[in-house]
């Protein structure tokens, strides 16, 4: 048989038995592995002429890869590749920089605000007097200049004032604390919650609107003393928390009051 079909897309088998959907669902997979699709995944029109079958099999086809969470799609919308999600596994430091890069996505930060300051609140949660001075970091974190989080750090400002001068569009904060300044952050604690975005927020992060924000906070420590604290906003919709856990040493979870 003398396929017609574009270069890439494999010809449906109309006498093997399996359905037509199976086997466009099953080629679709195959040329999502060979990143067929990184700038534009085709509609419903162009998937039925390329393959010579019914928009009926092709609805079915991306029905069944929007349930495995390959594609997505929205009213009114084509479908689109879905978005590789970031993971962060519970009980090992988390570095958000680190992993858009692990998964061949471009980190990029605007930063909106680099300042010393002083915050009451903040300065309490780290230990320290209301009137103690703190380096401020606010940035908007882009993810293939797409916006992925809006991260906010307050630093004590005795031993981190040399972060003032670092350019933050593309690099990690515990990398630069570490250089400019000879800390490492060896510790501490996360607090994880669901929040709904409000208005500036879903501007800011161009969220959907049934799309819902994961809350981070987190106080950092160096050597016992509490050296950051910071909260982030991150899309939820492109982050992922994980455990492992085995039958020797089980997890822990904690429960919010």
């Amino acid at each position: 048989m003398t396929s017609t079909q574009p270069a890439g897309a494999n010809p449906v088998d109309r006498a093997s038995g399996v359905p037509l959907w199976v086997q466009l669902r099953a080629d679709l997979r195959r040329r999502l592995e060979a990143d067929q699709f990184r700038d534009h995944f085709p509609g419903e029109h162009a998937l039925a002429a390329d393959y010579g079958v019914s928009r009926h099999t092709v609805r079915e086809a991306l029905r069944q890869l929007r349930s495995e969470g390959v594609v997505t799609a929205h009213r009114g919308r084509v479908s689109a590749l879905a978005e590789t999600s970031m993971e962060q596994q519970v009980g090992t430091p988390y570095s958000l920089f680190a992993s858009v890069e692990e998964i061949g996505a471009v980190q990029r930060s605007v930063v909106r605000v680099l300042d010393r300051r002083a915050d009451g609140v903040v300065a309490a949660r780290l230990g320290l007097e209301e009137s103690t001075p703190l380096i401020h970091l606010e940035r908007l974190r882009l993810a293939d200049e797409r916006p992925l989080a809006v991260d906010r750090v307050w630093l004590p400002a005795d031993i981190t004032a040399p972060l003032l001068g670092v350019d933050f569009t593309h690099t990690a904060l515990y990398a630069e604390l570490e250089r400019h300044c000879g800390i490492r952050i060896t510790g501490g604690w996360e607090r994880i919650r669901a929040v709904v975005p409000d208005r500036a927020e879903r501007t800011m992060l161009e969220c959907p609107s049934n799309t819902a924000l994961f809350a981070i906070d987190r106080l950092g420590v160096a050597t016992a003393r509490p050296v950051e604290w910071r909260q982030t906003l991150v899309r939820a919709d492109r982050f992922t928390v994980t455990a492992a856990f085995s039958a020797e040493d089980g997890y822990r979870l904690g429960m919010a009051e």
